[in-house]
């Protein structure tokens, strides 16, 4: 097992490289699937769930083929689904991540049938598949739920439709995207996803060859086409993994560069960190933070894009935990997302939780002690914590935080952090 022990109360300065997102690549790899030519995607981080979704590609019978580290090329991917050999995705691999349902879509869309096991990842909610299924029920499959497994038909091909979800689901909005570029006839997608990973899922499958219009509004057009070529597409950079060093600099009263982010996807996010007190300043190569006073209290309620993500609210909530005044910090995606609170706790934070709200009374200061991670986002949130605390913080199950950072500890350490990742 590993564990990742910090020395807190240590300034960040410095410049750091944000990596192409994890929430747009990964449905990026699956439209792979909709064409018999190569897909090639650069910009591509290095995690735990990129590896998860490969070799639940290579399942399908799709060849990925990634450049070596150490070639100028290292963040490129060629994908090639000529032939697709088998339309099962086993609960083994699909229970380890929740995007693994995006092959839903491009499987019936491509062959006409397929079985995928219910999907697993972070336990922060029902997250159900209903929305999905529902969709494509609508597109013209004929879909059963046995033993665990979603099984889909559609032997005559999938139909163009007018679909309206009940929820801006992001998943659900590329995975009937996915399937809708090669259904036959017209698919409108109403009350759709905005995200900038559905922009840029429906940028790259335009490349492909794909007609959709209302790209970034809540209402998609999509002509289906009879095939897809093949295309080059670039992973547009992480706008979660932005956000956190964002805060992990505001948290240290540092000054941080982050180079190569998109600024016009963290709005909500730079909104906060100025109302909290932070200086943000757009920059010729990214945006840089800035922190040299005391934190102050800022309400938050995540929302759907554009507004707060609750991909950052637990790093939020790290911040929050200092600042002069109360906070009220509201959940409205994910009906189980406070499980980070015990362990902030620890470090003694001041946090009563409401139902859907926490509030978060700012205390003078942290002090270290053993954490352990929950999921992806929440492990972040300890490790943001552990930097501003007094004394030692370790945190156990790091597996969580390689879902969605790239050596987390490596980039905070240039940084000017004193952390290290540790075998036990």
């Amino acid at each position: 097992m590993e564990i990742i022990r910090i020395q807190g109360g240590h300034r960040l300065s410095g410049k750091v490289q944000i990596r192409g997102a994890k929430n747009a690549a990964l449905p990026l790899m699956v439209s792979a699937m909709l064409t018999e030519e190569h897909l090639i995607l650069d910009n591509l981080p290095y995690l735990a769930d990129i590896q998860t979704m490969t070799a639940l590609l290579n399942s399908h019978g799709v060849q990925v083929n990634r450049s070596k580290p150490s070639s100028a090329d290292d963040r490129r991917v060629s994908l090639n689904a000529e032939r697709i050999s088998n339309t099962t995705a086993e609960y083994d691999l699909v229970r380890k991540m929740r995007a693994s349902i995006l092959v839903l879509g491009p499987l019936l869309a491509r062959e006409g049938s397929a079985r995928v096991s219910l999907p697993g990842g972070c336990a922060i909610g029902t997250r159900p598949v209903d929305i999905h299924l529902s969709g494509l029920s609508q597109l013209g499959a004929e879909i059963t739920l046995v033993d665990g497994y979603v099984e889909a038909k559609a032997s005559s091909g999938l139909r163009g439709a007018s679909l309206s979800l009940p929820f801006p689901s992001v998943g659900a909005t590329e995975n009937l995207m996915m399937a809708g570029v090669l259904a036959d006839g017209l698919t409108v997608i109403k009350n759709a996803a905005r995200e900038p990973e559905v922009v840029d899922l429906s940028n790259c499958l335009i490349k492909m060859g794909a007609y959709i219009q209302g790209v970034g509004t809540s209402e998609l057009k999509i002509e289906g086409r009879k095939s897809l070529h093949g295309a080059s597409h670039s992973v547009i950079p992480d706008r979660v993994e932005a956000g956190t060093y964002a805060i992990a600099a505001a948290i240290t009263s540092g000054n941080v560069e982050l180079l190569g982010v998109f600024s016009e996807h963290l709005e909500a996010p730079l909104k906060m960190l100025e109302q909290a007190g932070v200086d943000t300043h757009i920059t010729p190569r990214g945006i840089e933070i800035s922190a040299s006073k005391r934190i102050l209290a800022s309400d938050i309620a995540t929302n759907t894009y554009p507004g707060f993500p609750t991909d950052l609210q637990a790093q939020a909530m790290a911040l929050m935990t200092i600042a002069e005044g109360p906070s009220v910090i509201t959940e409205t995606i994910f009906e189980n997302r406070f499980m980070h609170v015990p362990e902030l706790i620890r470090l003694g934070a001041d946090i009563n939780i409401k139902g859907p709200t926490a509030i978060v009374r700012g205390v003078k200061g942290l002090r270290g002690a053993p954490l352990m991670a929950t999921d992806l986002r929440a492990s972040s949130s300890l490790v943001i914590a552990g930097l501003a605390a007094e004394g030692e913080t370790t945190v156990s199950r790091v597996h969580h935080i390689d879902r969605g950072y790239e050596r987390i500890e490596e980039s905070l350490s240039v940084l000017g952090a004193i952390i290290v990742r540790e075998s036990v």
